[in-house]
């Protein structure tokens, strides 16, 4: 069987971007297999859970009794925050601390979080579950008010700025807890590289394969004020994004959508999307 790229067939010698860390070398390679010439940037190093000082800080602030409310927004940023806890203190002293806590979940990724723990929500926040429904289902649940409540939002990826000033504007004492797994490489040059060939109209295709990925090319970009020209490029460029959740991420920062493979791993997406570029990118010309 050949292996070598054959720019005849697939992305027919299109430069593909792309920004997986672990798996770059594979990426690349699937990427030259499928007639595209690769531009694969590494956007993502993983932390280790006891360097996450701002979850440690706040599990101090929730075992002195510091906090009335505690709003859970993920599932995976629920998990990680008890995982970020438990290089300090004793699991059963966390729970004590939650099991004193007035928990909110927003939809049941959290709860089935809190259920692993042997812990029960206080308040639920029904689909679809936005930080609207979150404000409205407080409002019902807190009729005296939230004027003077300490509340913390556990966050995972951006922060949610309209759910803590909503509940700023009601008088409450707001935290957010980012929590995090992921940074952004200690060398973020290559990137840049690639964000600014993307920016120049340099790459024809643009590959996601997870929301962690757009959550720090959206950094990158914030910090040198070329968020809008990266936007108007994808407007000329086909965006591929390997899934739902993928490309949830992409609409938030209004970026546009237009390919998901049938499946949700790599090879397919990377396959499908060079079986797609052609006539995705003369619709979008």
């Amino acid at each position: 069987m050949n292996s070598e790229p054959d720019a005849t067939r697939g992305f027919a010698g299109m430069t593909v971007a792309a920004f997986e860390s672990r798996m770059a070398d594979q990426m690349a390679a699937l990427i030259a297999r499928h007639g595209g010439n690769p531009m694969v940037a590494p956007s993502i190093q993983e932390i280790p859970l006891e360097n996450n000082t701002e979850a440690l800080d706040f599990a101090k602030s929730l075992m002195a009794g510091d906090v009335d409310l505690l709003i859970l927004l993920t599932g995976v940023g629920t998990r990680t925050l008890v995982d970020v806890w438990k290089t300090r203190f004793p699991l059963e002293a966390i729970r004590e601390a939650l099991t004193r806590t007035t928990l909110v979940c927003r939809g049941p990724k959290p709860i089935a979080a809190l259920k692993e723990l042997g812990l029960k929500l206080d308040i639920t926040v029904p689909e679809p579950n936005t930080w609207r429904d979150i404000l409205h289902t407080l409002d019902a649940c807190k009729p005296e008010g939230l004027s003077g409540l300490r509340i913390a939002i556990q966050e995972y990826g951006t922060a949610n700025t309209d759910l803590a000033q909503g509940l700023a504007e009601r008088g409450a004492r707001v935290k957010s807890v980012l929590v995090y797994r992921w940074a952004l490489p200690d060398d973020v040059e290559p990137l840049k590289r690639t964000l600014r060939s993307i920016v120049d109209g340099k790459a024809s295709v643009v590959l996601l394969t997870s929301a962690t990925q757009i959550d720090h090319i959206v950094q990158l970009l914030g910090a040198t004020d070329e968020l809008a020209a990266f936007r108007d490029a994808l407007g000329k460029t086909m965006v591929a994004s390997i899934g739902p959740i993928t490309s949830q991420r992409l609409r938030h920062h209004h970026f546009p959508v237009d390919f998901e493979p049938s499946h949700a791993k790599m090879g397919i997406l990377v396959k499908e999307a060079g079986e797609h570029a052609g006539e995705i990118l003369n619709r979008k010309s």
